[in-house]
């Protein structure tokens, strides 16, 4: 594949950028991010790869911010972690397995179930505030919980847009009820489950690294530089942002899969 020019770099940087952005405010930046890779020219699996080496570093602040939740967690809430990188293992392991010609033929489908679990995401949030669960903190909601871990780590590994949304949901239904510390271990589990990801890619030599090196760059000076611009702005119109971006991205990609 021929090394990008300065134009496409800065596409690439752009988006990573906005991606950074939008991830410290609303979540959701992968949806800008990934289709921009594929508009660039890059096959669908590389693309997917390539777009999660690049913002997992991106990862990394959010896990710092919450480290003082993290640190009241219950213990057995991390064990989650274990099955979760399992998922993420088996979910780029798939990756790899998948034909491009299939997957081009899925990505429409995982934009669209992406996009549609981010507009449900403040409903969730609601609930999880309001839910009193703790009661349901047995042996068996745990190993039930695991199982869904895993589920949500496979899907992740595979495509991962959407997969905090899921994790809180299942804390939620765990009886957590403290979002903080909600959010500080779904940063932690997203962020094992992306950077497992991100070695298997990267062993399997899925990664096109010139644009890696700007996007990375970008999802951190966005992370932080423009999150302040995008407060301003407020949430309510990033999250209208990036739902229409998902849904627009998703109709494009049915009209090209059908022509």
């Amino acid at each position: 594949m021929p090394a990008p020019d300065l134009p496409h770099l800065a596409i690439a940087f752009a988006a990573a950028f906005l991606a950074g952005a939008i991830n410290s405010v609303a979540g959701g930046g992968t949806m800008v991010s990934f289709p921009t890779l594929l508009w660039l020219g890059l096959p669908s699996v590389i693309a997917n790869a390539t777009n999660t080496v690049a913002i997992w570093p991106g990862s990394l602040g959010s896990l710092w911010g919450f480290r003082r939740e993290l640190a009241r967690t219950e213990p057995r809430m991390r064990l989650l972690l274990i099955p979760g990188i399992a998922g993420g293992a088996i979910g780029a392991m798939l990756l790899r397995m998948t034909p491009p010609g299939i997957f081009d033929r899925i990505v429409p489908f995982l934009i669209l179930f992406a996009t549609l679990l981010f507009v449900v995401q403040i409903p969730v949030q609601r609930w999880l505030r309001t839910t009193h669960a703790a009661v349901r903190r047995s042996g068996a909601w745990l190993i039930a919980a695991g199982l869904l871990q895993l589920a949500v780590g496979i899907y992740g590994g595979y495509f991962g847009a959407g997969i905090s949304i899921m994790m809180l949901s299942i804390l939620g239904v765990l009886g957590m009820t403290d979002i903080l510390e909600m959010n500080a271990l779904t940063s932690l589990f997203s962020l094992s489950i992306n950077g497992v990801a991100a070695i298997l890619f990267i062993a399997a030599k899925l990664i096109f690294w010139p644009y890696v090196l700007v996007m990375a760059v970008g999802a951190m000076i966005g992370g932080y530089g423009a999150a302040g611009a995008a407060r301003r702005i407020g949430r309510t119109a990033v999250r209208a942002f990036v739902i229409v971006v998902g849904f627009t991205i998703t109709i494009v990609m049915f009209i090209r899969m059908a022509g």
